[in-house]
């Protein structure tokens, strides 16, 4: 189908979701909102009609409704609505189709929901009312600026709770979608990416104010996996300038076992797109679990550190870092853009120092030997300092600013 204007985009499952799909379309409509229902349901017969049948949406994972209801595999069934609906809401977001996405459910009308809002880039307005809202929800939300909404009672019918609840899901998209956003003015500066931590605050914090004098906006992402997940997906957006990835910990965790991975593509974004970075080993001395409680038995004769009640560490070994290493070393050797590595010899933490619980000369030798052994095409440089120093920071900061300024210079030039 093809829209004059953008509309809301609501998705939901019409065999079980189908009345409360439509009492949060016809509010909307009832404002003067454009809106495309689109139907996620496949095992049960749609108890409204929609504008985009399930067959459209099955259609564009590659399979048909038909197969799916005969396979009787529910899973299944999600992961192909899933598909075909990230497909719907990004092809029709490029024709400027999309003005934000509504999606309502459980698990599986989550599941579906999120997976069409992911695609779309910052900015697109997207509400999920879920029933999981109050749970963990990162794996729904990733990298993404998606409001969840709890929907405190089943998706289930039109009743004293849900209505008030179905009107703030239709409320919220309504307002965003019609309220205008922040104005661009074409004064805003060039956007560095910078990765940090607790224990390397002091260093990215006095890098920061380097490069923000250097006429430089810095987003600092909090290395906790999602963090990191953010940083890649805004790179691979093209929004980003550089990268000042100071705190590389997430692949400790990604490796180790951690709780607070960023998954296997970090550190490959910006190698990707072509952007300066460059690249430290700040807090791989650890790989962070929950309380004590959460760490796993085949841990126990690890050395450990209480951040506090809720965040335990664990001090990764030489044999891990070796594995870290090369990791970094093989992801930075495949950068299409100018990278520079800047290794701390005097430790990669504030608990990695002299007389610091952490501090271990062994395992840091052995990181950063990895990376040297296994870089190709990098400038790589051991610096007689803590991460912390001062110095350390200064460097970090001076080097980025030069790789982008002649990166910047390069690009003019092509352009002439």
């Amino acid at each position: 189908m093809s829209l004059a204007v953008a509309a809301v985009y609501i998705l939901a499952t019409l065999d079980t979701k189908g009345q409360e799909a439509a009492y949060v379309r016809d509010l909307l409509v009832s404002w003067g909102i454009p809106v495309v229902l689109v139907d996620v349901g496949s095992l049960g017969t749609p108890t409204v009609p929609a504008d985009v049948p399930r067959e459209q949406v099955f259609e564009l994972a590659g399979t048909t409704a038909d197969g799916v209801r005969r396979a009787g595999d529910r899973g299944l069934a999600v992961t192909r609505a899933a598909e075909g609906a990230a497909r719907l809401t990004r092809d029709s977001y490029g024709l400027g189709e999309v003005a934000g996405v509504l999606a309502l459910g459980g698990s599986a009308g989550t599941t579906i929901g999120t997976a069409a809002m992911k695609v779309l880039p910052l900015g697109v307005p997207k509400v999920m009312l879920s029933t999981l809202a109050s749970g963990m929800v990162r794996q729904f939300v990733g990298d993404k600026d998606i409001f969840m909404l709890n929907a405190v009672v089943d998706i289930a019918g039109i009743n004293r709770v849900s209505r008030p609840i179905l009107s703030e899901a239709a409320r919220a998209i309504a307002g965003l979608v019609t309220r205008p956003g922040p104005l661009v003015d074409g004064s805003d500066k060039p956007l560095v990416a910078a990765t940090m931590f607790g224990v390397t605050t002091p260093c990215v914090e006095r890098a920061r104010r380097m490069l923000e004098a250097a006429g430089y906006e810095v987003l600092i992402f909090h290395a906790t996996g999602n963090g990191g997940q953010a940083m890649e997906s805004l790179i691979g957006e093209g929004l980003i300038a550089g990268v000042l990835d100071i705190t590389t910990t997430e692949l400790a965790d990604e490796h180790v076992g951690g709780f607070l991975s960023a998954g296997p593509n970090r550190l490959t974004a910006a190698g990707r797109a072509g952007i300066p970075q460059v690249v430290s080993t700040g807090a791989t001395d650890m790989v962070n679990f929950y309380a004590p409680d959460s760490v796993p038995s085949r841990f126990s004769d690890r050395t450990f550190y209480k951040h506090n009640a809720n965040v335990t560490l664990m001090r990764t070994t030489a044999s891990e870092n070796a594995v870290i290493g090369r990791d970094i070393a093989t992801k930075l050797s495949a950068a299409t853009g100018p990278v520079a590595v800047l290794l701390p010899a005097l430790g990669v933490s504030a608990i990695d120092k002299t007389g610091q619980p952490f501090d271990d000369p062994v395992a840091r030798r052995v990181l950063h030997d990895s990376i040297r052994d296994g870089l190709r095409g990098a400038d790589v440089a051991e610096l007689d300092l803590h991460i912390n120093d001062p110095e350390f920071a200064d460097a970090a900061a001076r080097k980025l600013i030069e790789l982008m300024r002649t990166t910047s210079r390069s690009l003019r030039a092509v352009d002439e």
